[in-house]
């Protein structure tokens, strides 16, 4: 498959969609009131959590770009979670 080049706002557009909407997604967990997330696992039962980078892990989205913004914020939450072991959340969110 050949690599998409681009320079153009679309690009930034589509970069800026995928990083919030996975930290839309992951904000709801957030603080002493955050809620609680229902993942559905490609095999087996849905997962039940409330973990930053749990969320992070098993968001897949469509449109390259999007995917691209959302990967550069897994990242964050990854690196987070093996430093310090905590904090995905709100790393993810800032």
């Amino acid at each position: 498959m050949a690599k998409i080049i681009s320079f153009n706002e679309e690009a930034r557009r589509g970069l800026e969609r995928g990083l919030n909407i996975l930290a839309d997604t992951v904000k709801v967990t957030l603080g002493p009131r955050g809620r609680n997330v229902v993942l559905e696992k490609k095999y087996g039962a849905p997962t039940i959590t409330n973990d930053g980078v749990s969320i992070a892990k098993e968001i897949e989205l469509e449109d390259p770009f999007e995917r691209i913004g959302a990967e550069l914020v897994k990242e964050v939450a990854k690196k987070t979670d093996d430093v310090a072991g905590d904090g995905t959340t709100t790393a993810t969110v800032l």
